[in-house]
This record gives C-alpha cells, sequence and structure tokens, in this order.
C-alpha cells in the first residue's frame, strides 16, 4: 500500500514474504487448536493484507466479525466458546491488533456511555474488534473493487464510532474510487446500490496449499486413465503440447514456432468412426439455480411429467428434493444426500436476478462440493471430482503486487470475487449443514472456495432452460474438461444428465470428413467454432485467460479482413449452435478465465 492509501490494515511497509508466511502458518495452526478465537483470526488477517491477499484478509475479518456477536448474545450458538477464547486477552494492555490508531481512544463512545465495567470485559474486547473488523473489511473489499460491500461495512462501522479516523478515511477513498469508476462530478450524489461489488481476486496455487496434485505424474495419470476406462475406452489421458494463450493481438499468428505448455489432454488410443461415440461421463457435481424446479437433483436431468409409469424416486426424509431413478438416488445417498437432506438449504441462491446467473450457479456447484466432502469426511480439494482439474493458475510472482488503491484491481488478479458469493452465502450454507465453520476451518478457508471456483471456472458446462434461454444447470464433468479447446474440433458434444462427446461427422474447416485416427488428441470446444476469429479470440480472452493459437485462428488472423468486417465485435455468448442442442459452456457465457 503507498504512503496515500489508508492505514486501516498495518502500519508496516512491505515486510519481507518469507516471515510473513511463516508468521501465517503458526496463526493457522494456533486457529486449529483454538478455532474460536476472534484475536487470531484479526491478526491473521493483517497477515494476509501485508501478503497482498486482501480477500483472505476480508475472509478472516469476517469470521472475527461473527465471533464477536457470539461474544455479545448469549443466545448464540458459539457464545461459550468464543467468550472462553478471549480468556487471557484484556484491555489494558489490548491485544496489538486492536491497539491500532486512533481506534482505543474511541472506547468510550463504544461503551454508549456504559463504562467499562458495566459493559464487561469481553464484551468491551468484542466491540474494538467489531471496528477493527469492520476497518479490515471495508479496506481489503476496496482492494479487491467490491465497492459496495465495502462501503457498506465502513458504514456499519462509523455507525459504531462516528469519528473513527480511519473509517473516515477508508470512506474517502471509497468514494473517490467510485466517482472515477462512475464517472461521476464532485457533487454528484453516491447511490450505494448503484456500486459496482464484483472484483477480482489472485488466482493461483497457494504457496500453503498441500492438496494440489503433480497432474503430469505417472500416479496421476494411472488414476485418470482408470477413471476414464469405463467411460471412454478407446481413449487414454497423456500430457498434451499446447500453444500458450497470448494477452492480445501481436504478430505471432504468422510465426513457424510459437510458444508452447503442458496440459493434460484426452488422446485417442483406436480409430473412432465419424458421429462414433467417444467418452460418455456421469457427474454429481451439478447445480440448478431453479427453486421447485422438476430436475433430478443429483444428474441435472429434467424430469417427465410425473406419470404412473415413471421411475422418478424422491428422498422418503425430505420429499421435495427428487431423483430421476434409483441409480440416482442410490448415487446420491452415497456420495452427497445425507449431507443436505432436509437442512432448509434448497432454496438458497436460487431464481436470481439475470446480472447473477453465473454467480448462483457456480456457488451451487460449490455447495455440491462441499456436500460431497462432508458427507464423503474428505477435503474438498481431495473429491475427485475436481482434484485433478487445472484452474488456470497464475504464478505466484506474478500475482504479488503492492497493494495501493487503484480505480481497478490489477490485471494479474483474474479470479472474479464478491463478499456475498465468496464469504458470505458459502459459510451460510455450511452452518444449514449444521457444519461448525470455525472447527472446520482447515476445510471451509476462503483459499480452499477459491480454489474450487477457480477449477470450477472454465471447466464448468451449463444447459438453458428452453423457455427463456437462461442457463438453470450447471455441472462439472472432469474427464470431458480435459479434451482441450480447438476452434477445429474433432468432437461435438451434448449434455443431458449424462455428458457425451461423439466424434465429428464432418470437420469445421473445408467440411473434411470426421472421425479419429488412433494417437491424434481429441479436440472439444467451448465456444460457437462459427464464429469469426475475431469474436473467438474475444471470448478466448474473457474464459480461458488469452487469445486462441489454435492453428485455425492463425490461419484465419493472417488473412487480410474483408472490406465491411468490423474487429473487436462483442456478445460472444458461447453456445454450442454446432451439435443443435441446448447446451451452453458456462466459461464461455460470462467474462471469466480459465483454462483445462
Amino acid at each position: 500500500m503507498d504512503a496515500s492509501s489508508p492505514s486501516a490494515l498495518t502500519d508496516e511497509r512491505e515486510p519481507p514474504r518469507g516471515p510473513l508466511l511463516d508468521r501465517r502458518q503458526q496463526l493457522t495452526d494456533a486457529l486449529a487448536a483454538s478455532p474460536y478465537d476472534l484475536i487470531l483470526y484479526l491478526e491473521r488477517a493483517v497477515v494476509y493484507s501485508n501478503l497482498a491477499y486482501p480477500d483472505l484478509a476480508a475472509g478472516d475479518a469476517y469470521r472475527a466479525l461473527l465471533l464477536a456477536d457470539e461474544v455479545r448474545d448469549e443466545s448464540f450458538e458459539y457464545h461459550e466458546q468464543a467468550k472462553e477464547a478471549l480468556h487471557g486477552y484484556q484491555t489494558i494492555p489490548c491485544p496489538e491488533v486492536l491497539n491500532h490508531g486512533c481506534l482505543v481512544k474511541d472506547l468510550d463512545r463504544l461503551l454508549d456511555g456504559d463504562g467499562v465495567e458495566a459493559a464487561g470485559e469481553y464484551n468491551l474486547l468484542a466491540n474494538l474488534a467489531s471496528v477493527r473488523c469492520f476497518q479490515i473489511l471495508s479496506i481489503s473489499l476496496l482492494l479487491c473493487g467490491c465497492l459496495k460491500s465495502a462501503l457498506t461495512f465502513c458504514e456499519r462501522g462509523l455507525n459504531m464510532v462516528p469519528h473513527n479516523r480511519e473509517l473516515l478515511e477508508i470512506k474517502e477513498y471509497i468514494e473517490q474510487v467510485a466517482r472515477r469508476r462512475l464517472r461521476l462530478q464532485p457533487d454528484e450524489p453516491i447511490e450505494i446500490n448503484g456500486l459496482p461489488d464484483r472484483g477480482v481476486v489472485r488466482r493461483e496455487v497457494y504457496t500453503w496449499n498441500t492438496y494440489e496434485p503433480d497432474r503430469f505424474s505417472e500416479e496421476s495419470l494411472s488414476f485418470l486413465n482408470q477413471q476414464l476406462s469405463g467411460m471412454a475406452p478407446k481413449c487414454e489421458v497423456r500430457v498434451s503440447d499446447l500453444p500458450v494463450l497470448l494477452d492480445g493481438e501481436s504478430n505471432a499468428d504468422g510465426d513457424d514456432i510459437i510458444p508452447t505448455c503442458n496440459q493434460l489432454g484426452l488422446f485417442a488410443k483406436e480409430d473412432i468412426g465419424p458421429g462414433e461415440p467417444v467418452l460418455e461421463e456421469y457427474s454429481l457435481l451439478t447445480a440448478n439455480n431453479r427453486h421447485k424446479e422438476s430436475i433430478c437433483d443429483a444428474c441435472g436431468t429434467e424430469l417427465p411429467p410425473l406419470q404412473s409409469n415413471s421411475k422418478a424416486v424422491s428422498c422418503p426424509e425430505c420429499y421435495d428434493t427428487i431423483f430421476c431413478d434409483d441409480f440416482c438416488f442410490e448415487k446420491a445417498q452415497k456420495q452427497y444426500h445425507p449431507a443436505v437432506c432436509d437442512k432448509d438449504v434448497d432454496s438458497i441462491a436460487k431464481d436470481p436476478d439475470a446480472h447473477d446467473i453465473d454467480q448462483s450457479l457456480y456457488l451451487l456447484l460449490l455447495a455440491r462440493l462441499l456436500a460431497m466432502s462432508t458427507h464423503q469426511e474428505i477435503h474438498p480439494l481431495e473429491v475427485k471430482e475436481i482434484k485433478y482439474i487445472w484452474g488456470d493458475f497464475v504464478s505466484e510472482s506474478m500475482n504479488d503486487i503492492d497493494g495501493s488503491i487503484t480505480d481497478e484491481p490489477p490485471p494479474e488478479w483474474t479470479l472474479p470475487f464478491s463478499f456475498k458469493y465468496n464469504v458470505e452465502i458459502p459459510l451460510h450454507i455450511l452452518e444449514k449443514m449444521d457444519v461448525d465453520i470455525y472447527a472446520t476451518l482447515e476445510q471451509h478457508d476462503l483459499w480452499v472456495f477459491n480454489t474450487a471456483y477457480s477449477k470450477f471456472r472454465g471447466t464448468a458446462s451449463a444447459r438453458k432452460n428452453l423457455r427463456d434461454g437462461r442457463p438453470d444447470v450447471a455441472a462439472v464433468h472432469p474427464m470431458w474438461c480435459l479434451a482441450n479447446h480447438d476452434c477445429n474440433p474433432n468432437v461435438t458434444w451434448e449434455w443431458g444428465g449424462r455428458m457425451v462427446l461423439s466424434a465429428r461427422k464432418t470437420r469445421v474447416l473445408g467440411k473434411q470428413p470426421g472421425g479419429i485416427r488412433a494417437g491424434e488428441e481429441i479436440l472439444n470446444h467451448y465456444c460457437d467454432v462459427d464464429l469469426p476469429v475475431q469474436q473467438r479470440r474475444e471470448w478466448a480472452q474473457g474464459s480461458l485467460g488469452g487469445w486462441c493459437m489454435c492453428q485455425r485462428c492463425r490461419d484465419e488472423a493472417a488473412k487480410p479482413v474483408p472490406n465491411g468486417v468490423m474487429k473487436g465485435m462483442n456478445g460472444v455468448n458461447g453456445v454450442n449452435t454446432t451439435n443443435g442442442t441446448n447446451g451452453v459452456c458456462l466459461c464461455g457465457i460470462y467474462e471469466q478465465r480459465g483454462q483445462t
């Protein structure tokens, strides 16, 4: 953070990264031993801010804020644990993380005139901590680009201490950024509901993430091929050499040699004839954002009208949950459903506003993942449906920038983020599932959610509702998304409960005969391949993180642009029109990033 930025997080300037990472691990270990200690959460939030992870700082500050509420209210579930965790702390001297700026000087205002003795030591600490939480939340969310949430928390803090210098300073910065973003004049009022609330944050394999596998190891390839054998008997998973996506327009299209990178891919072991099925995959990692819709809860298949001969099965414990048949019901019971059965989570994030459709589907995929991990008693990142998916992670060194406040978060940060969908609602879902969000911090830390979102974005597929054209069902098929994108694909796909890849009968270019020879890579498509090259590349920039450099794109981009054709056209929606189905690729509808 530069010299002109608010000082609400810390007074230190660019501390060394190594000691900060060590301190983060110490605090994480301490939280494992004392999971209801709000002071430890605040201390770790400051460390995260110094490491340039404002989203993780906001996540810890929010947990601390919830625990402060637990301390003050005897009726709350974790009141005793949160109060006991404050034993040993005192206001004089108060913990260093609370002794910040003018905060301690505002003690009298926090007490509403009752005095220290009437308030009680625990409540006083909780009040001080709440204001510190509001400081960290507001500045951190501002750095992420979530201005509405930042201003909301800032004003909540000012309601407690109206003259707090740090909060007033943060509010001024929020308003400055908001006026520049919205192009408002200095005298124009700022309407909080009109502020942008979607930001972006770092997208990386965190240094402390021990769950990311070596995807190219013999062990990983052996496991993936074992999983693949029943779905695609004529295919195998191998390491693929792919063109590196470019950041934008360049002169590289005409080069004979272009940069490449390694990714996993699907390859044919035998010849596959035109129109022949290549892969058929069933996945329970699905999401449906329509409330009370007649869709199988497990696989996402639309259910036929109820008839006497219908195979549909309802859960005997929660009758509103319907499965298309006994197979799906039994799979759900084994892998996830008991974690959410009769837990009142069905209505969360359902029937969203149009601008929240993408966020609701990704959130509901996360909710399904959390249900799977909770029921199976494994870490969410160990669930096999996402474990081997690449999340288009950016190197830590590229992400590691200063925390100066600018109109937009830095371009190196590429993971879409909002306080509501990344922090607040996931914790709410876990609470509805009767999960202790403090005692299970290792499984449900914010960085875990972020890693899952990174893997979903760019790999999840979605199906449009035929009535209104809105995506309402999404799924992650881990084997399907191993088939890499190419604008001259040799397969087409259809999703209707099971994801089916089939060899194209004719190729896109020149209507050449379809089919796949042994040894060839399975080339999938995540966007409408009938679009002009400029539009395909603009889609790839948003969804895959850079301009597509497949041979077709390079050849077409090198040709002169015909008169009357405009470059820089927008509006790519990723509709899978080439196979005549109602399938769409979720990563291609909204502006996101992700490479499989």
